[in-house]
């Protein structure tokens, strides 16, 4: 009987040992770079994940439409069972995703690969300073409908690939004002509100222009975040992942864009724009670090697997080195936004409503093609890239400027009449608080002058601009009014969502369309939301 348990034993260790011997391969490799991964096969790799290593957890952060579970990976040594564990670990929190855009595919292979590398192989460095939120698979109702119809300027993978949008029919990198998607709003909800993860990492591949350069990247735009935040990832942390990539990898790369003018690719370099719909720009306004990747759509699938994970290895790898100085540098960031929102200060404290991309003064250099003309039997003109290589360089025109500002108020005031807006704000995370009793206000009030409604609907909406006139008064606001005082981290993200003339805003995504005319009138109405540049009422209780 004992040789017979110890025979058992010792099979029961080496078909262990042998099975978990056995290396982990992604679909990609399996697939010799044909085929990508459903959704139930990246659910089962990080299941194996977990079976090999203990330093990964699994949590759920949203449910799709079409009821898959958005999956999040944890890594860390340990990896934290909530935010509060990884709080006590002092430990910068970075969080990356893939596939939001689901034919765009190469960024979730990628993922999957280097969390093996990291918990099973030589990168396990990368979670000794850091805890890492990974979330590879990001849309995966748009994951699973796999096609070769779909995407089909783009090199592979020859299986096919899935669907931009989601189960909705939405863009899920169109959601960050209005969430409205489940995936965008868990997102949002359980990783940013409760994980404030210091750096977004968000994972594409292009559709644009011909050149050579396999790794486009792109930090946020929209330069009513912190500048000190916005200059860290322009001008140190992006140049010095480039110089690394290209000495150490030989991975060319360049800003994320297109030519302004295809038929002349030295009029300029265009990028993205500033807007607060794109995940980039949202965590921008969140002082947070942000980084696109945008991967060149015309290199085959293999080579975009491999730069797309060697470019998020070496961020990492910066995060890993640097981590404390960037946590430290968000920290005074939030203080100085509190402290900015606690004071009044129209001079220094101002929103951008107006905001114009102007050229850097140093040109690109962008490696592209030589092309020739077409013209057509209608007499349209066509580009056609021809096989000579040839070397550009337009200016760049990713130097996002405020051209005109308005002045920031300690706070805003909404009436009681509108819980809907009030959930809004709260899904994002931002401190709002109900009166508790009358107050006597200076509050500037804001009338509609004249609308700017979309020609075209665009993700399920009219979008609406305004024009305003502003009129500053005193005035008696009623009890049970809601305050969102400009006091706390999310200043730049209220503004953006309040500001009659913010041009993402949710005015513009028609949270407010009942007030832009009286009922059964013809007159344009009045914006509820007033501006409070008095000391903030003082009898008041937070909105839970």
């Amino acid at each position: 009987m004992l040789k017979k348990r110890l025979f058992l034993f010792i099979f029961l260790v080496f078909f262990t040992t042998v099975g978990f011997s056995q290396p982990l391969q992604t679909v990609a490799k399996k697939s010799h770079y044909t085929a990508t991964s459903t959704s139930a096969e990246v659910f089962d790799f990080l299941h194996e994940l977990q079976k090999r290593s203990q330093e990964i957890r699994l949590t759920t952060i949203a449910t799709s439409t079409e009821g898959k579970p958005i999956i999040m990976a944890i890594l860390g040594t340990p990896p934290p069972e909530s935010p509060l564990q990884a709080n006590a670990f002092e430990k910068p929190v970075v969080y990356a995703e893939a596939n939001i855009h689901a034919g765009e595919v190469e960024g979730k292979e990628a993922m999957l690969a280097l969390m093996r590398d990291i918990l099973l192989g030589h990168q396990h460095a990368l979670i000794e300073n850091q805890i890492l939120l990974f979330v590879p698979d990001f849309n995966p109702d748009g994951n699973d409908k796999i096609s070769q119809r779909h995407r089909t300027n783009q090199v592979g993978p020859k299986q096919g690939v899935g669907i931009r949008q989601n189960g909705q029919d939405l863009d899920l990198n169109r959601d960050f004002v209005k969430l409205e998607t489940p995936e965008v709003t868990g997102l949002v909800e359980n990783v940013w509100n409760r994980w404030d993860p210091m750096l977004f990492v968000d994972m594409h591949t292009t559709n644009g222009s011909d050149h050579h350069e396999p790794l486009t990247w792109a930090g946020p735009h929209n330069p009513n975040m912190n500048p000190r935040i916005y200059r860290y990832v322009r001008e140190k942390m992006l140049p010095d992942i480039q110089k690394k990539l290209l000495k150490e990898k030989k991975i060319p790369s360049i800003p994320y864009g297109y030519f302004k003018n295809r038929m002349n690719p030295n009029a300029g370099w265009i990028t993205f724009d500033h807007r607060a719909r794109y995940g980039t720009n949202y965590a921008g306004l969140r002082n947070r670090f942000t980084i696109l990747d945008e991967n060149y759509a015309y290199a085959d699938y293999r080579t975009r697997i491999r730069v797309a994970y060697e470019f998020l290895r070496e961020i990492l790898r910066y995060t890993h080195d640097h981590g404390s100085d960037m946590l430290d540098l968000i920290h005074c960031v939030d203080r100085e936004t509190i402290a900015a929102g606690a004071k009044l200060d129209t001079t220094h404290n101002r929103f951008g409503i107006r905001i114009e991309p102007l050229p850097f003064r140093k040109p690109l250099t962008i490696q592209g093609y030589e092309f020739t003309v077409i013209t057509d039997s209608t007499g349209k003109k066509h580009y056609r890239k021809l096989p000579q290589e040839k070397r550009y360089h337009p200016l760049f025109y990713g130097d996002f400027t405020i051209a005109k500002s308005v002045p920031l108020p300690r706070g805003y005031i909404l009436p009681g009449t509108v819980p809907k807006i009030i959930a809004k704000l709260q899904q994002h995370g931002i401190v709002v608080e109900k009166l508790g009793a009358s107050a006597v206000l200076r509050v500037q009030k804001f009338r509609f002058a004249k609308l700017f409604p979309s020609k075209w609907p665009f993700q399920g909406h009219w979008l609406t601009r305004v024009a305003v006139t502003a009129s500053t008064e005193t005035d008696t606001i009623p009890a049970g009014s809601y305050f969102v005082g400009m006091d706390q981290p999310l200043a730049p993200l209220i503004a953006t969502l309040l500001e009659p003339q913010s041009d993402d805003g949710l005015l513009v995504w028609n949270f407010f369309d009942r007030y832009l005319t009286a009922e059964w009138s013809r007159n344009l109405g009045i914006y509820p939301v007033l501006k409070v540049f008095d000391q903030p009422p003082r009898v008041r209780k937070i909105v839970q």
